[in-house]
């Protein structure tokens, strides 16, 4: 056998072998992937690793597939006029919370699907595939629609529970709802009144 055969091979093995490396370390979570995923879905990475009891390879299966499915999506923009009438709907359901805070609370959680289904992600009656989607998109508001679904559904959350989950929600609307900027077409949040979305969240009675 020839030297050079022997450099082909040798160079060849080592290709195999690097290939390789790569394609385990994306398998199992480690090297730059775990990087790349906690810089991408943020709190949302460590949910879904919880979520899998700890198992960093299921977790990034799931995290990996949810981008597969709905990275492609390109949220469309909302009118002007449309984006009006849904601030004042939320302003109208924050102040509905002082009589009524659980159902304030079920018309958030409404309101913030419907919005999601305007702005091109999965219609409202796909839950968990809009969670998916808004996941992979807003990885750091995402939480605020679980939240508000979540405690919306329980007949025991208390009315700080729902005023907290009420709040929490508000950072999703605020993402969904941002008017987009001329340069670079990215998000950027719109003028909001102090009335519509700064005010807090009082109960009558609670002396807050």
């Amino acid at each position: 056998m020839s030297t050079l055969t022997t450099v082909l091979i040798i160079a060849a093995v080592v290709a195999v072998l690097v290939v390789a490396g790569v394609v385990f370390r994306a398998r199992t979570g480690t090297g730059s992937g775990t990087r790349s995923l906690k810089r991408r879905f943020g709190p949302e990475y460590d949910r879904t690793l919880a979520r899998h009891g700890g198992d960093t390879e299921a977790a990034h299966h799931d995290l990996r597939e949810r981008v597969e499915r709905h990275g492609h999506i390109r949220p469309l923009p909302l009118e002007p006029a449309v984006r009006e009438q849904y601030d004042a709907q939320w302003t109208t359901l924050q102040e509905r919370f002082v009589d009524a805070p659980r159902q304030a609370v079920a018309d958030a959680e409404q309101l913030l699907a419907r919005i999601a289904a305007t702005r091109g992600f999965p219609a409202a009656d796909r839950h968990d595939e809009q969670l998916a989607a808004l996941s992979v998109h807003h990885p750091r508001q995402v939480e605020g629609l679980r939240t508000v679904r979540r405690t919306a559904h329980s007949g025991t959350a208390s009315t700080e529970e729902l005023r907290e989950a009420l709040l929490h929600a508000r950072a999703l609307f605020e993402r969904l709802t941002a008017a987009e900027s001329v340069r670079g077409g990215k998000a950027r949040p719109h003028e909001a009144s102090a009335h519509g979305r700064g005010h807090l969240l009082k109960p009558k009675g609670s002396g807050v």
